[in-house]
């Protein structure tokens, strides 16, 4: 909750900084064509067609808090992460397109390393832009409390350690005394709840932050009553403590206003580019991927008895029991209430099976599963229903998980958290990456993953298996 002085100038910057990487694409690839040589239509096709590939590196405009309070490192990791996926599509195209209509290898090259560089340079230098003006522009805000708690003592933590949001703390309103609260090393309690409409109206407060919680739902409607003759803004903390916050965000039932504590994230546009983005990408490695399947069916039936395919009932969205495809990799086919999971030196595996597993090529099938729209190519991955009716009984939010589609690869799977789980605790980590993948989800999030998954992949997983 930033004031800026002069809105609408930052405002401008805060709109271009998003567009300044397609920008960027588009002054290296016009830098680049005069000392290229090549024949006016074909460069007029091309421009096109790079252009709109182009458009991956744009992404919504930050908010001034977050123009703030985000670090060049991650702004420059998020704009590395759009460039890989625009390398991606671009060379994509180019295999499966006639050389992208003709154009040289060499050229596509320098035309993606210079946007690479300008983008860099020109958006850290925009950023350091708008933070000079926010930093000179912006007044300071007083805060206080009410409500102390490890919730309100991070936030605390946050505006103190990001000094450009201006944001100037006073301390804490709480009924409980200083000797039952948690340590406050920067400011002390300043009274009870009842205390502080009175100091707000003494001491020109501008902002409290209610981190109570749900519990104390008579006490905060108190709190709004008593300064409804203030003109102070009111911000609402939610304890991750009372609760385990999914996409929460605030929504609007025709007039009547929600927040949203547990939801999917692919409602909306969002599930929108979601499915397009599973269709596009799986069709593209569905063309080099067919003959691959092919063969590795083929030795399958010829190494061991047993079909190709191996077929497991397992849950989908919102718990739906689904049908998932792999390829057989074990000389048995379970899929009963009771399943071993697969271990390092499982005796049920294949000699075939064991490459297949190692380098998960045995999940291959499961790109018929994504343009099925049973499963996704990134999210939480589906567990035999058997290993779910186990584990739903132990760990708390485990089905929350369900909430989105199942995915081929996901963010457990990129930190390292695959293969057997001998231990709940083991099980536990796997479902907080996978809840924190409904928390954070993005479509820079999956491509990310994705990008991840190569990667280990290529270099290996020890846990593959």
């Amino acid at each position: 909750p930033i004031l800026p002085r002069r809105p609408f100038l930052i405002a401008l910057l805060s709109v271009a900084e998003p567009l300044l990487p397609w920008a960027a694409a588009f002054a290296a690839w016009q830098a680049l064509l005069p000392r290229a040589g090549l024949p006016e239509a074909l460069t007029d096709r091309s421009s096109v067609i790079l252009e709109l590939c182009a458009l991956l590196l744009v992404q919504s405009p930050a908010s001034l808090t977050m123009q703030m309070s985000a670090r060049s490192v991650a702004m420059a990791t998020s704009l590395a992460v759009r460039w890989a996926a625009l390398c991606a599509l671009t060379f994509a195209i180019w295999a499966f397109s006639g050389q992208l209509l003709g154009l040289p290898g060499w050229l596509l090259v320098k035309w993606l390393l210079l946007t690479l560089a300008l983008m860099l340079v020109t958006s850290i230098l925009l950023r350091r832009v708008v933070r000079l003006l926010l930093r000179d522009a912006a007044t300071v805000r007083t805060v206080v409390f009410a409500g102390c708690n490890e919730t309100s003592r991070l936030l605390e933590d946050r505006l103190r350690g990001n000094p450009g949001l201006h944001m100037q703390v006073r301390g804490y309103f709480d009924d409980r005394g200083e000797d039952r609260l948690v340590p406050l090393p920067y400011t002390g309690l300043l009274g009870n709840l009842t205390d502080l409409p009175d100091y707000v109206r003494s001491n020109h407060i501008d902002v409290i932050f209610i981190a109570l919680p749900m519990s104390y739902i008579r006490r905060v409607q108190n709190l709004m009553d008593a300064l409804h003759d203030t003109t102070i803004s009111i911000y609402y903390v939610p304890g991750g403590f009372a609760f385990d916050l999914i996409q929460s965000r605030p929504l609007d039932i025709d007039g009547v206003p929600v927040v949203a504590l547990c939801e999917t994230p692919f409602l909306g546009y969002g599930g929108v580019f979601k499915r397009l983005f599973d269709i596009v990408v799986t069709s593209l490695i569905m063309i080099p991927a067919a003959p691959l399947m092919l063969l590795i069916a083929a030795l399958i039936r010829i190494t061991s008895p047993g079909p190709a395919i191996f077929r497991q009932t397992r849950y989908g969205l919102d718990g739906a029991p689904i049908t998932v495809y792999k390829f057989r990799s074990m000389k048995v086919m379970e899929d009963g209430p009771v399943i071993r999971q697969a271990s390092a030196t499982d005796d049920r595996i294949t000699p075939l099976g064991a490459f297949l597993r190692k380098s998960s090529l045995d999940e291959l099938p499961q790109l018929i599963n994504v343009l099925q729209g049973r499963m996704s190519l990134v999210g939480p991955r589906p567990h035999a229903v058997a290993h779910n009716e186990t584990y739903r009984r132990l760990i708390k939010g485990y089905m929350l998980r369900h909430k989105v589609q199942p995915g081929i690869t996901g963010l457990a799977q990129v930190r390292g958290w695959r293969g057997e789980t001998q231990r709940v605790e083991e099980m536990e980590a796997r479902v907080r990456c996978d809840l924190d993948y409904l928390r954070d989800w993005s479509p820079m999030l999956d491509m990310k993953i994705m990008v991840l998954t190569v990667f280990r992949l290529a270099t290996g997983d020890k846990r593959a298996y």
